[in-house]
């Protein structure tokens, strides 16, 4: 079996992006994450300025010499991903849970204002 020609790097030392599906119904904004591996009390989500991130660690239980690779696809470390919330977004109520190593945030959608009409006084 040939190794992998990519490059191996370090991935101790790097901090890898987390890929999210993010989609909409009526009344939330829905963040979904693949995150297995990854221990619920290794996640950390804040909110700050109307920018969610989330934050975590991969844990590799094995210590395995570079050039015993034959492939190394999988990221191992630390990992984030910020995304500013849309303005429909009620950041005051973000909701998470994990189960089966994926990640699910609820986002409540604020109310829609409804457009008001001002009649000037003569």
């Amino acid at each position: 079996m040939a190794k992998s020609s990519a490059p191996l790097g370090h991935y101790d030392e790097q901090e890898g992006q987390l890929a999210l599906d993010i989609y909409q119904t009526d009344h939330e904004i829905i963040i979904l994450s693949a995150v297995a591996g990854v221990n619920e009390e290794d996640l950390n989500i804040s909110v700050t300025d109307e920018v969610l991130t989330i934050k975590g660690k991969r844990h590799l239980s094995d210590k395995v010499p570079e050039e015993d690779y034959l492939t190394k696809e999988c990221f191992w470390g630390d990992f984030s991903r910020s995304i500013v919330l849309p303005a429909s977004a009620d950041s005051a109520k973000i909701a998470a849970s994990f189960k089966n190593g994926i990640l699910r945030i609820g986002i409540p959608k604020v109310e829609k204002l409804q457009t008001k009409v001002i009649r000037i006084k003569t």
